[in-house]
């Protein structure tokens, strides 16, 4: 089966003078249904990682597969389209519009994808039922609870059934409480076959990965004890 993620001495080196080394170049592997968790401190390389990861920022060197698609032969206009399809984005704010329900923001996250119109509100309702929010389909962001938020924010990324689900610090925003339920519900999502690659700086966040790899000073590597 194709990986869904394949780094092939994937590096990324910002312009100077002079020039900044950010992601030193790396082979990295994520196997279809995975939970590889990317741990590391403020300025190790952690935002580099995932601008690569996410198609935001082209590398300057090695090549990056995306579900067996070679990226650096694409276009702009189809990195786009593929960046809208095959990722889906959890970020630590959750980037909803105030003024539109639930629903509509799920909605509003399938603009950039093939999904086709007549689709989108099917699949929003889908979505948010599967994160367990079939109750709030029409509420605003402003009359849900922080945890609410993240939830509508993980259905508005699984909404277009992306090959690859990238949480960038998705529960920074949150109490313990309300992050271990947020957790939970990737872990629900992830056993039903979800790929997920979560970056963080908390070790216990961390941990609930079924992969650890750890990155200082742009140097990725797999954790010592970590599985795989």
């Amino acid at each position: 089966m194709t990986p869904v993620l394949t780094f092939d001495g994937v590096g990324l080196t910002y312009p100077g003078p002079p020039p900044v080394l950010a992601l030193r170049p790396a082979d990295l592997v994520v196997e279809r249904g995975e939970f590889v968790t990317v741990i590391g401190p403020s300025g190790s390389g952690k935002s580099t990682f995932l601008n690569v990861a996410g198609l935001l920022d082209r590398p300057t060197c090695g090549t990056y597969r995306l579900d067996g698609t070679d990226t650096g032969t694409l276009k702009d206009s189809a990195r786009t389209a593929i960046r809208g399809a095959r990722i889906g984005f959890v970020f630590q704010a959750f980037h909803l519009l105030p003024h539109r329900s639930a629903a509509e923001n799920v909605e509003l996250g399938m603009l950039y994808g093939a999904v086709p119109r007549t689709e989108r509100s099917v699949r929003s309702r889908d979505a948010l039922t599967r994160v367990g929010l079939a109750h709030r389909l029409h509420a605003l962001p402003t009359t849900l609870s922080g945890g609410e938020r993240q939830r509508v924010a993980i259905a508005r990324a699984l909404a277009p059934r992306p090959a690859l689900l990238l949480c960038d610090e998705p529960t920074g925003n949150l109490d313990s409480a309300t992050s271990s339920d947020v957790l939970a519900l990737l872990d629900e999502l992830n056993a039903d076959g979800v790929t997920v690659l979560l970056i963080t700086h908390d070790a216990a966040v961390a941990r609930r990965g079924t992969r650890t790899l750890a990155i200082r000073d742009g140097v990725l590597s797999e954790l010592a004890g970590s599985p795989g």
